[in-house]
């Protein structure tokens, strides 16, 4: 059975820090992509960060700079360091896991969320 689980979530005041740690099992972890996205209410979910498989990472223009993501493929954890937040980073924020396989088949696994605050 897949699972994705967040931590790390919480209130925070405008420019201070938090790490999300997303755990993941039931999959092969080190193949998978990961990524992390937020929803805040009435908006659509935008991604924030990604790292692949080789390690390589993308990020979201608002949070360059900021945000730092990475993975530990020995505790199948992907983990994503916010700094200087600010509070229209407030929302839910949710691990997703995406793999195309050979075949051109995808997966694709998504967290349940945690919610992160920042204060103003």
């Amino acid at each position: 059975q897949v699972q994705l689980v967040e931590s790390g979530g919480g209130l925070v005041q405008a420019g201070g820090s938090l790490r999300l740690s997303c755990a993941g099992s039931g999959f092969i972890f080190s193949i998978y992509d990961m990524s992390w996205y937020r929803q805040a209410p009435g908006k659509q979910r935008e991604l924030v960060a990604r790292i692949r498989s080789s390690g390589s990472t993308n990020y979201a223009d608002s949070v360059k700079g900021r945000f730092t993501i990475s993975r530990d493929n020995v505790k199948s954890t992907v983990y994503l360091q916010m700094n200087s937040l600010k509070p229209e980073d407030s929302s839910a924020y949710y691990c997703n896991a995406h793999h195309i396989g050979e075949l051109g088949r995808t997966s694709d696994y998504w967290g349940q969320g945690t919610q992160v605050t920042v204060s103003s």
